[in-house]
């Protein structure tokens, strides 16, 4: 093989590498990103729990409320 031959493959096995390492570090952060959303959504759920069981409203009343409010949107 020539020295430019060598040399490219050198340098694509390197880029691999790192393409390799900017894979695996996303795939981390986005196992992070989704840990927290799901975190959110529950903290979400549980206000919503809170509010409804101190609330007045029956459970049809807040359905009805919320079915309203998305027909609306």
């Amino acid at each position: 093989m020539k020295r430019s031959q060598i040399g490219i493959d050198e340098k694509i096995e390197r880029q691999k590498h790192v393409v390799s390492q900017a894979k695996d570090k996303y795939d981390a952060e986005l196992t992070k990103l989704e840990t927290l959303m799901k975190k959110r959504r529950e903290l979400q759920k549980k206000e919503l729990i809170d509010a409804f069981e101190t609330s007045d409203r029956t459970l049809a009343e807040v359905l009805e409320f919320l079915k309203d409010r998305a027909e609306d949107a």
